[in-house]
């Protein structure tokens, strides 16, 4: 039975009954909850995140987290709890699957950027073998290997209530994705996964053509993400090939690959055919103009689906840049374009100024803003991107629901 907010209380407490010393950090979060009286009836996420602050904060470690979670098995009106970048070692991952398995309540778990290896890995993968609450969990940076992905992938085969997965930065290996892709041809609950930096040893792209194999009878999964898997123009083919036949997937992130723009004419072709793509991550790849002349056509012509395209950094030159300015005007389904990075001369900067200044690109939807000195037009770079809350999130409200550049952290479960 839950209690009314009452959480610093029942923290002092706990605290003294474990002859732990109180976590400064702990105490004013939980005292900022307490006045929020509507969290016993709405749900409420638990913000710990140690990076999250101007002023240096004593980060959460596995005797913090001991303490907490006996609190927190008393407040079923905390529904997410954000632990990132903090102390949290293999002990406290065995904390936390205990809570998992007992605990009826959670669906957001982040913890992400602490310091938990395989056997911490072995320990909440296990635990999600019975919960059937938890929604979304963050790995996020926690240094499980190829063995501790191997856990997970297995979990994925038996759990039906995981809805996001970020395994992201994790020292992942080839034999995990393996698994993680056979696992998805069985699992029907799971809508979002990041696999981004994996640690492969060859360069044949086999975990690619998994994945596609995945991506032809997976009808669930709505999320992907492949940033940093050394993917080339095989491997660009392999997944279009595999998207011609998928109706269900609407992020694809391909960012920090080695496509050019070879791989990108078969994205184009996709384009022209698919209808269920919304966003697109090209970022750090290289394209270059060709490729950005291959987008272009498909989005001016035939694609009335995608919302969101990122090209920064692909070595485009004004060319290039100037006919996606011209896919942006005559296609008004693509909202949000992000082109930081490339060559803009000064017909991008007056193609791109116009956009902005007419209306038809927000400026909270591209990350350039126009400026002017002895009236030429310049563009300068804004903070915005696909991946601008990825590894972070403010503790305001950070983007509309309809924003594109959210990523896994913002963009809601019930979404989908």
């Amino acid at each position: 039975m839950s209690v009314l907010p009452d959480l610093h209380l029942h923290y002092v407490q706990a605290c003294q009954n474990l002859s732990q010393p109180e976590n400064p950090f702990i105490v004013r979060v939980l005292q900022e909850a307490d006045k929020n009286w509507e969290i016993s009836t709405k749900g409420f996420t638990l913000k710990l995140a140690g990076n999250n602050h101007l002023v240096p904060v004593p980060r959460v470690t596995d005797d913090d987290l001991g303490v907490l979670v006996s609190v927190l098995g008393q407040a079923a009106f905390v529904t997410g709890l954000d632990l990132a970048y903090n102390l949290l070692t293999d002990a406290g991952a065995k904390t936390m699957a205990t809570f998992l398995q007992e605990n009826s309540s959670l669906r957001y778990l982040n913890l992400m950027f602490n310091d938990i290896g395989t056997s911490g890995a072995e320990l909440i993968a296990g635990a999600l073998h019975s919960n059937q609450t938890l929604v979304h969990l963050r790995m996020t940076g926690n240094k499980i290997g190829n063995q501790g992905g191997m856990f997970f992938a297995s979990m994925l085969i038996i759990n039906s209530t995981l809805e996001k997965l970020d395994l992201g930065d994790c020292d992942v290996g080839l034999q995990c994705l393996v698994a993680t892709a056979t696992a998805l041809t069985q699992n029907k609950s799971l809508k979002a996964i990041n696999l981004n930096r994996p640690l492969l040893s060859n360069q044949q792209e086999e975990t690619t053509v998994h994945i596609a194999r995945m991506l032809r009878t997976n009808s669930s999964l709505v999320e992907l993400h492949l940033g940093k898997h050394e993917m080339k123009t095989f491997g660009v083919e392999r997944l279009c090939e595999a998207l011609y036949k998928n109706s269900s997937l609407r992020y694809l992130d391909l960012s920090c690959n080695n496509i050019i723009c070879d791989g990108v004419k078969f994205l184009g072709e996709l384009l022209k055919r698919n209808q269920t793509l919304e966003i697109l991550d090209l970022n750090a790849n290289r394209i270059e103009d060709v490729g950005a002349m291959y987008l272009s056509e498909a989005l001016t012509t035939w694609n009335r689906s995608l919302q969101a395209l990122s090209i920064v950094s692909n070595n485009i030159t004004g060319k290039g840049l100037l006919s996606l300015a011209q896919a942006v005007q005559s296609n008004m389904k693509l909202s949000h374009i992000y082109i930081w990075g490339n060559k803009l001369d000064r017909s991008t900067c007056w193609a791109f100024s116009e956009l902005i200044e007419t209306g038809r690109l927000q400026l909270g939807c591209t990350d350039v803003v126009p400026y002017e000195v002895d009236g030429e037009v310049f563009l300068a770079e804004l903070s915005h991107g696909l991946g601008k809350h990825r590894y972070w999130a403010p503790r305001c409200a950070a983007a509309a629901p309809g924003a594109a550049n959210a990523s896994l952290e913002i963009v809601a479960v019930s979404e989908y």
